[in-house]
């Protein structure tokens, strides 16, 4: 029975192509946005996710995001490297700068100041130079895409020469991160260049970033750093979700990303449906047949989900499929790269699939169930 099923499903080119292509569209359409959603989320807590080598960060109690940032006084340091549980803890600035390029061009970009000791939160994947090198006399690390953004066409080197807040400024190092949420380039600088380099508070100290004892739960110690500095601690991951957080409450991206998910997949159920009732009311005569040849329901029923999974499978491997090579294109260009596919997403979609095919062939299997035999005699 299966083939014969299959032989119905194809019987109708037309009809057969529209259902894959709608549900391909509806699958294609709801991983994309999901996934570009998933990136810009992550985008906004790229500072936070380059920062590898300090799983504890520290801030004032009222900061809500790693981007709206209320300097600390520099005894917070000290107090901090005096809780129980911490091993280290280290001064680390984030501001945004204006850079001035050799033929007059200005632009912002994101200014990290690392420890002039410890360089803590130093970039982990080098392309070019090391991060030993910031202890060159006027030394910054550069981002590849900041490096493409700032000297578009030129091939990756180093020696170049910028200005930021009339000082000179040599790339000593290039480096590879996240992408963050603004697209700026990312200028990582010992700290006390940094403080040169951006306008200065009566405060400058961004951020502690710390790490805990061998053994130590990370939790534990934040906790003990809140009691004893009232200050907040976060462990990365949690700092992290603190950004997102404050991004899909602030901002009106999960509705629109949320509106054009669901357009998907109204849009992919809508026409799946639709076209799949009008490929059963063609086939009444042949179900009818069947059925007045003794063929259950039961069969019946296994025979119209054999069809909705055909289509699904195959409408969902097209929009994948489709998904999957955009992002694959796109990976190098400046504005959109650090946005992929995650196989969460995948497998999210895959069930929206089932569910589409499944309203589809509803109201098909109750016509057919209800269907007479007698029918194939008139």
């Amino acid at each position: 029975m299966g083939w014969v099923a299959l032989k119905m499903l194809t019987g109708d080119r037309a009809k057969y192509l529209g259902l894959v292509f709608g549900v391909a569209f509806a699958s294609m359409l709801m991983s994309h946005q999901v996934s570009i959603f998933c990136g810009l989320m992550l985008r906004t807590a790229s500072q936070i996710l380059d920062v590898r080598d300090a799983g504890i960060w520290i801030c004032d109690p009222e900061l809500q995001t790693v981007d709206e940032i209320k300097p600390l006084a520099a005894t917070d340091l000290y107090r901090v490297r005096s809780v129980p549980g911490v091993r280290w803890a280290a001064r680390l600035s984030k501001a945004l700068g204006r850079i001035r390029t050799a033929d007059g061009r200005y632009r912002t970009a994101i200014v990290m100041g690392l420890d002039d000791d410890s360089f803590a939160g130093a970039p982990q994947q080098m392309l070019l130079g090391s991060w030993h090198d910031l202890r060159r006399p006027d030394g910054v690390i550069l981002d590849d895409a900041g490096f493409s953004y700032l000297f578009p066409g030129e091939p990756v080197a180093l020696g170049k020469t910028l200005e930021m807040n009339d000082r000179r400024v040599v790339v000593v190092g290039i480096c590879r991160v996240a992408a963050p949420f603004q697209t700026f380039p990312v200028m990582y600088c010992r700290y006390s260049q940094a403080l040169q380099y951006v306008p200065n508070e009566r405060n400058t100290l961004g951020f502690i970033v710390a790490d805990a004892v061998p053994g130590a739960d990370p939790r534990e110690v934040c906790r003990r750093i809140s009691e004893r500095t009232r200050l907040a601690a976060y462990d990365a991951r949690s700092f992290a979700w603190l950004t997102i957080g404050y991004t899909m409450r602030s901002t009106g991206i999960p509705v629109n990303f949320g509106i054009t998910v669901a357009l998907g997949f109204i849009v992919g159920t809508a026409i799946a449906g639709q076209t799949f009732y009008l490929f059963t009311l063609e086939n009444l005569k042949q179900f009818g047949a069947l059925k007045a040849m003794g063929v259950t329901n039961k069969r019946i029923l296994v025979m119209i989900l054999l069809q909705a999974g055909v289509v699904g499978g195959l409408g969902y491997a097209l929009g994948m499929g489709a998904a999957s090579v955009f992002f694959e294109v796109t990976k190098d260009i400046y504005h959109l790269r650090g946005f992929f596919l995650p196989w969460q997403v995948a497998i999210g979609t895959a069930g929206s699939v089932v569910v589409i095919m499944f309203l589809a062939s509803v109201v098909s299997i109750r016509r057919v169930w209800t269907l007479e035999p007698a029918i194939v005699f008139k």
